[in-house]
């Protein structure tokens, strides 16, 4: 019999509207859609990626952890980008954050959905 599935949302704003969950679990799988840098209790957005960065993580972790999962369990992430000079100032954040678990990874550079957005981040996590 199939696990059932279970949605997780951020209370973003954006999920309701665009028709999507910031994280789907289905079995031993977690999808963390998308994730950009707004701090989602004020929805605000902070100006460097720097910080852009760590309101992703942030995003993500919480989502990962009531989905019943943790960043431990993290096995692919992408990475996008507005700019390629922002890969080496994000890459020790990415570093504190991943270091150990080292998932497959992957970072393109293009343009989001918003100019204020300067990096987006997606991870698939599984527990087996």
């Amino acid at each position: 019999m199939a696990s059932p599935r279970k949605l997780i949302s951020s209370g973003s704003p954006f999920e309701r509207t665009a028709g999507y969950s910031r994280a789907v679990v289905q079995g031993d799988w977690c999808f963390v859609s998308g994730t950009t840098g707004y701090d989602y209790a004020t929805m605000t957005m902070p100006e460097t990626v720097e910080e852009q960065t760590r309101n992703c993580l942030k995003t993500i972790e919480g989502a990962l952890t009531e989905a019943g999962f943790s960043l431990a369990d993290v096995v692919r992430n992408h990475y996008y980008v507005t700019d390629a000079a922002f890969a080496d100032r994000i890459f020790p954040i990415l570093g504190e954050a991943f270091g150990a678990i080292r998932p497959a990874a992957t970072m393109v550079v293009c343009a989001l959905i918003r100019p204020e957005m300067l990096v987006e981040i997606e991870v698939t996590a599984f527990k087996g």
